[in-house]
């Protein structure tokens, strides 16, 4: 059993919580265990001011750590995992995935508690287009503002742009403390989450036994099997931050439901659909309805905006 691990991660306030998280279930695995934890500045950390979606997303958040795993300058590395791109490098492996949090997303609004309350017209910060999407779906009257950051920032920029809300996931937002300030917990039929939210993931070189083992200690099978359905959907319909695609499984006894959703960035287009079948049959669920909702006119949809993302 390893006696030391390098943990890579990235430095922001949720970003470390995941990690000391990973490196305390490691410790009550394997108590002799030292974890050093590692900060590595990643693209997405370095360019604050552009929205995800005009700066790509080929591992924004994740190259630079994985670069480190792959020379050996780290054992592991800490993602969320709706961060991780659905492929990734050759040599690395996902080793763990621990239990997810609600994967739900929230409205956070210092005047209104709830998207009905909204006034006709009001602008919410957010510059995640799977989001916007759902929410122009529901309500066209809606207006967005890109707003990044950790929660923190957002709120502070919420009171300080005079926006009448943000959307934010549920898990960041329990996680750092802030769960007090939610106005609503976004139902899923209105706003399904993107692949793998609420879910942390542990990556680590495929060769490297001796850590894989040990990462198997802290997996949690339920939550990795329905990540896998979920990925597999985001891998067929070749998703990321640049087009909104949205999608959750979920599990009763043997049976996983899942459901899937794609859409025009004015929400006037949707895509959605539900597959169910038996947990062995996880990654042909997320694969199935992704081809689903592409034969259906997702495929063209998602293309034109691909199209708009590289001409701008």
């Amino acid at each position: 059993m390893k006696s030391a691990l390098k943990l890579g991660t990235r430095g922001s306030q949720l970003a470390l919580w995941q990690a000391q998280m990973v490196a305390d279930q490691l410790k009550d695995v394997c108590p002799e265990l030292s974890v050093e934890i590692k900060i590595i500045k990643t693209t997405g950390d370095k360019i604050l001011d552009v929205a995800l979606s005009r700066i790509g997303d080929k591992g924004l958040f994740t190259k630079e750590i994985e670069s480190e795993l792959l020379q050996g300058n780290i054992d592991i590395a800490v993602h969320s995992m709706k961060d991780l791109p659905s492929e990734i490098p050759e040599g690395l492996c996902i080793g763990a995935v621990l239990e997810r949090e609600n994967p739900c997303d929230v409205l956070i609004s210092l005047r209104y508690h709830s998207l009905d309350d909204l006034p006709k017209g009001a602008i919410i910060g957010t510059s995640s287009l799977r989001r916007i999407a759902q929410l122009k779906a529901y309500r066209s009257d809606l207006c967005f503002c890109e707003i990044r950051g950790n929660v923190e920032t957002r709120i502070k920029k919420m009171q300080e742009m005079n926006l009448d809300g943000i959307i934010l996931a549920y898990a960041g937002v329990k996680r750092l403390g802030y769960a007090d300030r939610i106005s609503e917990e976004l139902p899923l039929y209105r706003v399904l989450p993107s692949a793998g939210q609420g879910s942390i993931a542990v990556e680590a070189r495929e060769t490297d036994n001796e850590t894989l083992t040990l990462l198997q200690h802290i997996n949690h099978t339920e939550s990795e099997l329905l990540v896998k359905t979920e990925r597999a959907f985001l891998k067929e319909m070749q998703g990321g931050c640049q087009v909104p695609i949205a999608c959750l499984a979920r599990l009763q006894g043997d049976h996983i439901i899942f459901d899937g959703l794609a859409a025009s960035l004015g929400g006037d287009r949707v895509y959605r659909g539900c597959k169910e079948g038996n947990r062995d049959q996880a990654i042909n669920i997320g694969r199935d309805l992704a081809r689903q909702l592409l034969s259906e006119g997702a495929g063209s949809v998602l293309e034109e905006i691909r199209r708009e993302n590289e001409d701008g």
